[in-house]
């Protein structure tokens, strides 16, 4: 009897001193939140990267380089050196799948042949000035006109066509890359030599930033731009007609037959113009004669960065917000593409496939006295921001 008292009694003695250990392994509500800290610490950050490739050569055998940005979170933008052309960006949707969601071209060739400024870089002068004529300090320039009477973009072969010179970057939180081209006195018709920088930055927020940069000897117009054309719904699929746009511009310029402004600067309040709640693009667009290809007057004023556009594309949840420090932002509806050129994937792009939202000076601002400047003086430094970013609903 006396062996089987002790017996459970060591039993006994043995699971108490196993409940009294397994009560000191016990954490504190402190203790597990520590614990927990340095778990996510441990976690991998998104990783930042960017890749150089081979994208094609010029006519005089000079290499176009393609620069990829990725922020780790499903974000990607292709970068040539070709006009600092944003050959793709890609973004994920509300289920995570990613679609690229501008259209462009599959080869440098398809951008030299037929690119209606597909993710160009702009420049000298983004958008118009009419029949190709400004005065400047009393001289008359005549520039190079592409666009029926008028000057578009820069002229014949304005920034969009010209090799830049790439140097890529990598910060805490963003990888970029800068490009140089140097601009000679007399391109294209405009005065003075003009030294441009254009950087691209892909950061951890999901934001492509672009800052523009240009120096000159000698007074001349200067108003950069990014000339990419949009579909969220992703490039080739569809028309843009049902994407949701708000604009923070509660003014617009009007134009004539040439797409030139007239002077006037015109609320859109009661019209087709206004977006400052959001209405879809095809909404009201058969109220505009040709559509929409009109420069909006922020209600910013240019200079400080904030909210220009906002659009969202409700069958893929995909939003896109573009920050400026532009004045005016010129919408335009992709009235021309008319199905004559076949971009990426094969993809044939239509009437309305894909929207260009162009931060910018106002068109023709150099024989417009009462539009904002665009002069760049000697000893004076252009800079200019803009930034896309990126969330989903």
């Amino acid at each position: 009897m006396r062996r089987f008292h002790s017996f459970y009694l060591l039993v006994f003695l043995i699971g108490l001193c196993l409940f009294l250990i397994s009560c000191g392994e016990k954490t504190t509500p402190e203790e597990e939140t520590d614990q927990m800290a340095k778990k996510n610490e441990m976690k991998e950050e998104p990783k930042m990267d960017i890749q150089k490739q081979t994208f094609g050569q010029m006519p005089d055998r000079q290499q176009v380089d393609l620069y990829v940005l990725t922020n780790g979170k499903g974000l990607s933008a292709k970068i040539m050196t070709y006009g600092a052309t944003l050959v793709s960006l890609g973004v994920p949707d509300r289920n995570g799948d990613i679609a690229d969601i501008t259209l462009g071209c599959d080869s440098l060739e398809g951008y030299m042949a037929a690119s209606p400024y597909f993710g160009s870089t702009v420049g000298r002068y983004a958008n118009r000035i009419a029949k190709g004529k400004f005065t400047l300090e009393g001289v008359e320039y005549t520039l190079a006109t592409n666009n029926g009477e008028n000057h578009l973009h820069g002229g014949i072969k304005g920034f969009d066509k010209v090799l830049w010179q790439a140097e890529p970057f990598r910060e805490e939180k963003m990888v970029g890359v800068k490009f140089v081209y140097f601009s000679k006195d007399g391109e294209e018709g405009y005065p003075g030599n003009l030294a441009c920088t254009v950087t691209y930055m892909m950061t951890e927020n999901d934001e492509l930033k672009i800052i523009y940069e240009a120096e000159t000897d000698k007074a001349t117009p200067v108003n950069l731009t990014h000339h990419s054309y949009f579909n969220l719904a992703g490039q080739g699929e569809g028309n843009i007609l049902s994407h949701e746009l708000l604009l923070d511009a509660d003014k617009y310029t009007p134009v004539d037959a040439g797409l030139i402004p007239t002077g006037e600067i015109r609320d859109v309040a009661d019209s087709p113009m206004d977006f400052t709640t959001p209405h879809t693009i095809g909404e009201r667009i058969d109220q505009v004669e040709g559509g929409y290809d009109h420069n909006f007057v922020l209600r910013s004023g240019g200079g400080a960065l904030v909210l220009a556009a906002r659009v969202y594309e409700p069958k893929t949840g995909r939003i896109m917000e573009i920050h400026t420090t532009e004045p005016g932002i010129q919408f335009y509806s992709g009235n021309f593409l008319d199905g004559t050129i076949t971009g990426k994937a094969g993809k044939v792009y239509n009437q309305h496939y894909g929207f260009c939202l162009e931060p910018q000076h106002f068109p023709d601002s150099p024989n417009k006295p009462d539009f904002p400047s665009t002069i760049l003086e000697p000893g004076a430094k252009y800079l200019s921001r803009t930034v896309f970013k990126f969330s989903i609903n």
